[in-house]
């Protein structure tokens, strides 16, 4: 696993140590003198991870890690402090910075490419998912990277799961401080109680009574409900080499007994933030993929989304040996419509059209906008007779109830013609379907409209 990580240290000497340990794990490494020269790097996306050191003349590792972590374009860059400074007030005051971790040295060599690739497997993943959600920026949806910066990582869920009565409270009391507690003292329980829970942090002690926490651990991370929720693992210092595996496995972040109250808030503050950060960038990426294939005014497929999927159906019919029907509808003098009554009254009627389209079909019909006011149903494993029914039913549910405008007060009337077909032609090109719906539909207006015309294959 490649990644590029960027020493920040004023001490030659201390760079090149560093850069020789990482680049024995096949690490790019990159360096920098100060933090001037640090914060630069990063805000050209030059670098996945920060390894930083706290005293520098120019400006200290707080101040760089405080201006990382409040610039959109560098926040998201784990940072991890390296250094000489072992107080726990130094060490909870990195965190409050924004730091991701906070290693005193002499670091070992295992503990420190341990946290680095743990934390190169989240900026990975991160970048996957903020890459996805660049269309999201183009069709004008909010960039989740403000309100990543503005959350205090506070009013979370936390599940705590740790059998010893005297451990879990103590804990449970600091955090409730500041977010929403459950505590799980029944290991085998817990997987499920957290899969039910909706949380935003897990919290695992390694020390349960006749039950592996780490095991616990690695069944969170392969379930589909809690692959995503940030776990932090507790430990008693000798069990280092276990919390490492963890790391290996998945867990995010770690501490050690006895703990420390400050640290475990700050640490539990960092998970939370980074949780809702990716979660938001998820639904930036799903919003997106649904905005592409949906008409915003109406909400039904849009064309673009009809065009590729009408294939796929078509070629299912064709493999089975089912019908498949097709239907173009047209609103009537839809222009008068816009003229008469504005287009915000064009768009009152193509919304409620819309929904009265919905309640006439079933479930796996597919719904779409084809342009204007012109739309198209296809109705999977239906012949002729039967989809004429339904557009039958359809043109009566225009027709039989008028339309209200201007938010309710006007009403006009509303028609429908349709033009109807369907594919029973093995391997028939779609395109030739959608044309003879479109023959049909043109005599149906040239007969006079608000009627439906069938034409067979």
């Amino acid at each position: 696993m490649s990644a590029r990580i960027l020493v920040v240290d004023d001490v030659p000497a201390n760079v090149k140590l560093l850069e020789a340990r990482l680049s024995a794990e096949y690490f790019d490494v990159m360096t920098a003198s100060n933090g001037t020269e640090a914060l630069a790097l990063a805000s050209r996306a030059e670098c996945d991870i920060v390894l930083l050191d706290v005293m520098m003349p120019d400006m200290d590792g707080f101040e760089v890690c405080r201006r990382l972590k409040t610039d959109p374009a560098t926040h998201h860059i784990p940072v991890v402090m390296v250094t000489a400074l072992d107080s726990p007030s130094d060490r909870n005051r990195g965190l409050e910075a924004g730091a991701d971790d906070f290693l005193t040295k002499p670091v070992s060599d295992v503990v420190l490419i341990a946290r680095v690739r743990s934390l190169t497997r989240l900026k990975m993943m991160t970048d996957e998912l903020r890459m996805r959600a660049i269309t999201s920026l183009e069709i004008g949806m909010q960039a989740p990277e403000r309100s990543a910066i503005a959350d205090a990582g506070k009013g979370g869920r936390i599940l705590l799961v740790d059998d010893r009565q005297s451990s879990y409270e103590r804990l449970a009391t600091i955090l409730a401080a500041e977010h929403t507690i459950d505590v799980e003292p029944n290991p085998t329980e817990a997987l499920f109680h957290a899969a039910e829970g909706n949380y935003d942090l897990l919290i695992v002690s390694l020390d349960l009574n006749n039950f592996d926490g780490l095991r616990l651990c690695s069944q969170a991370r392969s379930l589909e409900r809690t692959r995503h929720v940030p776990i932090l693992a507790i430990a008693e210092a000798e069990n280092a080499t276990r919390l490492l595996r963890g790391l290996e496995i998945g867990v995010n972040d770690y501490l050690l007994r006895p703990i420390d109250k400050t640290e475990l808030l700050a640490r539990a503050r960092t998970q939370i933030r980074r949780r809702r950060y990716t979660d938001h960038l998820r639904d930036n990426v799903q919003n997106s993929i649904e905005m592409a294939i949906t008409d915003a005014l109406t909400g039904l497929h849009n064309r673009r989304y009809m065009e590729s999927h009408l294939a796929t159906l078509a070629e299912q019919a064709s493999t089975r040996g089912k019908p498949l029907a097709l239907m173009i509808l047209d609103i009537d003098y839809f222009k008068s419509i816009n003229d008469n009554y504005g287009h915000d009254a064009g768009d009152d009627v193509l919304r409620e059209f819309a929904v009265r389209v919905r309640k006439s079909i079933r479930g796996i019909d597919l719904a779409c906008r084809y342009g204007g006011e012109e739309f198209v149903i296809v109705m999977p494993e239906t012949d002729l007779h039967v989809a004429g029914m339904v557009a039958e039913r359809l043109r009566r549910s225009i027709a039989g109830e008028p339309f209200a405008v201007h938010k309710g007060t006007k009403r006009i009337e509303v028609t429908i013609s349709i033009g109807l077909t369907t594919l029973e032609q093995k391997g028939e090109a779609v395109g030739d379907v959608l044309k003879r719906a479109d023959t049909a539909l043109y005599r149906a207006k040239h007969d006079g409209r608000n009627r439906v015309v069938s034409q067979a294959a």
